[in-house]
């Protein structure tokens, strides 16, 4: 059972700026809640109890975040606010850890990946899930990691996940080459490559790659002999492509819904699609909702 996951939250999210000009990106809210908790909590309901984030010096904020705050809590008890004071202790359980790691330099995913080697080791199996992707399960009784998981246990592939694209917009992605047909939601197949933002008309299939990677720990000694590719960084494309030369890399289409959180438009709709099912504040947001459509 894979019980580790990799968060890169080292980037100065620039897309999101200027709002993560003094905050990370990863602490932006979406209603209630920061980004970065929503993914943490993907990670937990997967099965995950050992989340690692690959930092900077300037992302303590997001450390904070999953860390007891006793004068707060004693202030909130002291004001009998039950409630919140339940949220804040619950924001992860208390058998799950959050160990954070440093990424000296802006060398790419790869290398944000390869700083977690420490912690994680060559002979373990480990998630990775980029924080501008917000996956959402709403409906399903076990999320799409939890997923690619059982998928992993049960072939020993490597899973990449992806979601369906339409064809005319497959060249903004990254595209994987499937070995046979594409999979059922909910099902993985074998890849023989990924084409990074093929040119129109070219992509291999409409499955793009979109932000969670199950991945065995040989991973770390491919990322430590990869050269730096596009944008002079270690990406992590390329080691995967590596990989596949020594075991089945796979990719799993994922069931549930996507929010691309690493620019703005990407937390609107996060916001309207988590806001209008929140148990405290859904029925009033929706008759925002309602009032603003009539003014339109």
């Amino acid at each position: 059972m894979i019980r580790k996951a990799v968060l890169p939250v080292a980037g100065f999210g620039t897309r999101c700026l200027p709002a993560s000009k003094a905050i990370p990106k990863e602490m932006i809210t979406i209603v209630d809640k920061p980004v970065i908790q929503y993914v943490v909590q993907e990670a937990v309901k997967a099965g995950i109890k050992e989340i690692v984030l690959v930092t900077h010096s300037s992302k303590s904020a997001i450390e904070n975040h999953f860390d007891k705050h006793f004068e707060l809590e004693t202030q909130l008890e002291a004001k009998g606010k039950k409630e919140l004071l339940n949220e804040l202790r619950n924001i992860i359980p208390d058998d799950v850890s959050v160990i954070s790691v440093r990424q000296p330099e802006a060398l790419g995913l790869g290398h944000a990946i390869l700083c977690a080697r420490p912690v994680i080791g060559d002979n373990e199996p480990f998630a990775v899930l980029l924080p501008d992707v917000l996956v959402d399960d709403e409906g399903m009784t076990r999320n799409d990691l939890g997923g690619m998981i059982d998928a992993y246990d049960q072939s020993g592939a490597a899973q990449i996940m992806v979601q369906d694209v339409p064809a005319e917009v497959a060249y903004k992605y990254g595209i994987v080459a499937l070995e046979g047909e594409t999979p059922k939601a909910g099902k993985s197949e074998k890849i023989t490559g990924m084409v990074e933002k093929p040119e129109a008309g070219t992509e291999p299939s409409t499955l793009a790659v979109i932000g969670r990677y199950l991945l065995p720990g040989s991973i770390f000694p491919v990322l430590a002999e990869t050269r730096p590719g596009a944008g002079n960084e270690i990406q992590l494309t390329d080691a995967i492509d590596t990989l596949r030369s020594k075991q089945d890399v796979a990719a799993y289409r994922m069931e549930g819904e996507t929010f691309d959180c690493g620019h703005q438009l990407g937390y609107l709709e996060a916001t309207l699609s988590f806001a209008r099912r929140h148990p405290k504040y859904g029925e009033g947001f929706r008759e925002l909702l309602k009032r603003y459509q009539s003014e339109a």
